[in-house]
């Protein structure tokens, strides 16, 4: 597959390629992305002179799971091997490829990439084996470095509030298309590429903080608060992966799979801001103003009678606190008593229609008599319907709920 350069040296070393060669990579820790083949030289082997760059033909290549071998000759992929097993490499066959889990998408970056030679001298052809780490790779550490904007809106209780969130955890990303990774990102490695010592990690966070933004953007449009985010990791991760999809997935061949919070948090004085809208809210309700008033009251009786200067000035303060207030316990019971009945008198009365005994035309519940014949309406079991109104009351009330007019 390539020329052979003329001379009693040259013809030395094409000698000893000549011996079939075993090519496998051990364990890949998680550090660890591209490494390497190596060829197995034991103590009673014949082939000791062999370049490290070549492949003999015949040569065995061993493929382990979560691994993907790929030969590079010159610089250029031709051959690659993503399933597990043993396989010969034979140069009288056609490049082949064996995606394994790997699918379609390595075929596609395989027939884009192509097969060319570029001889440079020396033995006429520079060959390579790489194995990639295919496995989900774990424990990638990230950081805000500095507060991403988050927007606090919840229309229910008037709350309109832009955040700054910082927030840590972790993720966990696997290497979907190796040709792409070797293209793109390790290239020609003289041993090993790894994940921290080539400065991919720092690479990495960098890209998913930026991602992280517009995901937050999205989680803030559906009115979450802040201390709600981790409970839609699930919708951030999908987010990331669309936004990284771009340069994760289409240039490095990398894809994120799973996203982890471990903490998040906002400045005190928006969360103060927060809980003091929310708290306004809730005691907007004369009824549970009502309910927080006694509840003060209580403790500052407690307070008053414990007061170091007599228990009688406690409460003589407590009654001055009480009138400045303007407002006491049972106003506020009132208030909201007084609201509830409005409430009630503008909700719309829904009375459950009748069927005419006679006839047997459907009547609207407010109907006294039968729009079809003219029978009267008969009292239901279990309740009955005012002559005056039409609406429907249970058995036991003796004046019409709605207008007030005797059972007859």
């Amino acid at each position: 597959m390539g020329l052979i350069a003329a001379g009693i040296g040259s013809a030395a070393g094409v000698m000893a390629d000549q011996w079939k060669d075993f090519i496998y990579c051990d364990s890949l820790d998680s550090d660890t992305l591209v490494v390497k083949g190596q060829k197995r030289v034991g103590g009673r082997s014949s082939n000791r002179k062999g370049d490290d760059n070549i492949i003999s033909n015949g040569s065995v290549i061993a493929v382990n799971e979560g691994q993907c071998a790929v030969i590079v000759e010159t610089g250029e992929i031709v051959e690659v091997c993503a399933q597990a097993g043993q396989f010969v490499y034979d140069t009288s066959t056609e490049p082949s490829i064996f995606t394994g889990s790997l699918g379609e998408g390595i075929k596609a970056t395989f027939s884009q990439i192509g097969k060319r030679f570029a001889f440079g001298g020396g033995t006429g052809k520079d060959q390579r084996v790489y194995f990639f780490n295919t496995k989900t790779i774990l424990d990638n550490r990230y950081g805000t470095s500095t507060p991403i904007p988050f927007r606090v809106h919840d229309p229910e209780i008037g709350l309109r509030l832009t955040t700054q969130i910082r927030c840590n955890g972790t993720f966990t990303y696997t290497m979907t298309d190796p040709l792409l990774f070797y293209k793109n990102v390790s290239g020609n490695s003289s041993s090993r590429f790894t994940r921290s010592t080539d400065g991919f990690d720092a690479t990495l966070r960098s890209d998913l903080l930026t991602a992280l933004q517009p995901a937050l953007a999205k989680i803030s449009a559906q009115k979450v608060y802040p201390d709600e985010i981790p409970a839609h990791v699930l919708e951030l991760t999908q987010e990331l992966k669309r936004q990284l999809a771009p340069i994760w997935e289409a240039e490095y061949g990398i894809c994120i799979k799973q996203f982890a919070i471990n903490s998040i948090s906002i400045p005190p004085e928006d969360m103060e801001k927060i809980q003091n809208v929310e708290q306004a809210t809730t005691y907007s309700d004369p009824m549970r103003a009502g309910g927080y008033t006694v509840m003060q009251q209580g403790e500052a009786m407690k307070n008053a009678a414990s007061n170091s200067k007599g228990a009688m000035n406690g409460f003589i303060g407590m009654n001055m606190a009480q009138q400045a207030g303007g407002v006491n316990a049972a106003q506020l019971f009132e208030m909201g008593r007084q609201q509830q009945m409005q409430q009630q008198q503008q909700a719309p009365q829904q009375a459950d229609g009748w069927k005419c005994p006679r006839c047997g035309r459907d009547n609207p519940g407010e109907a006294n008599f039968c729009m079809g014949c003219g029978t009267g309406k008969p009292e239901v079991p279990g309740g009955w319907f005012c002559p005056n109104c039409g609406n429907r009351n249970s058995a036991e009330a003796n004046f019409c709920m709605k207008c007030g007019t005797a059972r007859s």
